[in-house]
């Protein structure tokens, strides 16, 4: 698939980005750049062990860099280069990494990409120090890019950075208290569900619209339509990713076999969870299911049935694509006719129909 190549292609020069911010193994020089100037002596040993080395076990283990990916798309729809603010596409990314190794911790995870957290491989307070650092890191990017885009702009930026982060601890705060079984997770309303993942999920891809709209002068109406589809693409993306969990094919491949039901042992109450709740026969019995936070696969499967014997699985499939083509729909007479219109147009196909 084209996108597919695209999203490839995108990912390496993502990483080059990523690479001049956080080298793959600092020495002196390179922690000048990053740290400041120094008044005593850096230890280069201690900067690798703790940040250098988790943070690139991370980023190498692959991931789709699909948020920096649409935030450059954006900046060329909008008829700019977009090299010329590429630097901003990794601070999407690194964030997004950053709440991955803290998702990981919260939810006492083993595996991530079908390799052992990083905070198994290398210490909950190496792995919490370097996700942090995820979070603020980028900010150099708002410090060394201040000759390309006036003042006004880069605040409007900053303040975008600012509320987005600020939403994104939250989501995950709402997500978490649910599969905890902290508040009423079994009544969750929909509602309330698309409102944790707009948060969650959807303000990283709103923040990558929000800067390329804010950086190509894009008016107000037009850059909170374009957040709005990003966010909207995020929640895709979200029940895409739900769906996945439960019906991917896990063949012979070992790291699937233990993706495949991981929500359900989290006892995540997914938009097919709701769905079942809501409207379904075996509700209580799912609830049992979810609540005993289960690895039995025998369990995990009887979950997956009832939710299949509920038609939740296919409502997402249809929510998510519903969801997606009304905010395509809002924004797409907004943007001139390019290569880069259709490809965000395929892009926004991909996001709901991908199959890993």
């Amino acid at each position: 698939m084209e996108i597919e190549a695209k999203l490839d292609e995108s990912s390496e020069y993502v990483d080059a980005i990523i690479e001049k911010y956080i080298p793959r193994s600092f020495d002196d020089q390179s922690l000048k750049r990053t740290f400041g100037p120094l008044r005593y002596e850096y230890n280069v040993e201690a900067a690798n062990l703790s940040m250098a080395d988790p943070i690139w076990d991370l980023l190498d283990r692959g991931g789709k860099r699909w948020r920096p990916f649409l935030f450059l798309l954006i900046c060329e729809a909008l008829g700019e280069e977009p090299s010329k603010f590429a630097d901003f596409s990794m601070l999407i990314e690194m964030v997004h990494n950053g709440s991955l190794m803290v998702d990981d911790i919260e939810d006492s995870s083993d595996l991530r990409r079908g390799q052992p957290c990083v905070h198994v491989k290398f210490g909950v307070d190496i792995a919490i120090n370097a996700a942090n650092a995820m979070y603020y890191i980028p900010l150099l990017a708002f410090l060394r890019n201040r000759e390309i885009v006036d003042a006004p702009t880069m605040l409007r930026a900053y303040e975008a950075y600012s509320q987005e982060l600020i939403n994104i601890h939250l989501g995950q705060g709402m997500d978490i208290t649910w599969h905890r079984g902290l508040a009423e997770a079994d009544n969750i309303s929909e509602g309330q569900y698309l409102q944790m993942c707009s948060l969650k999920t959807g303000t990283l891809s709103r923040l990558s619209a929000r800067l390329a709209a804010i950086f190509c002068d894009a008016s107000e109406e037009l850059t909170d339509k374009l957040g709005t589809l990003a966010e909207c693409l995020g929640i895709g993306f979200q029940i895409q990713d739900d769906i996945l969990n439960l019906t991917a094919s896990s063949g012979k491949n070992q790291f699937v076999e233990d993706y495949v039901g991981s929500d359900i042992t989290e006892g995540k109450r997914t938009i097919m969870v709701i769905h079942t709740l809501h409207h379904g026969e075996g509700s209580d019995r799912l609830l049992e299911l979810l609540n005993m936070h289960t690895r039995e696969k025998d369990l995990i499967r009887e979950a997956i049935g009832i939710l299949e014997v509920n038609g939740s699985i296919d409502y997402a499939r249809k929510k998510a694509v519903e969801i997606v083509s009304q905010a395509w729909e809002d924004v797409r007479d907004d943007l001139p006719q390019s290569k880069a219109k259709e490809t965000l147009a395929d892009f926004i196909l991909f996001a709901v129909e991908r199959d890993y």
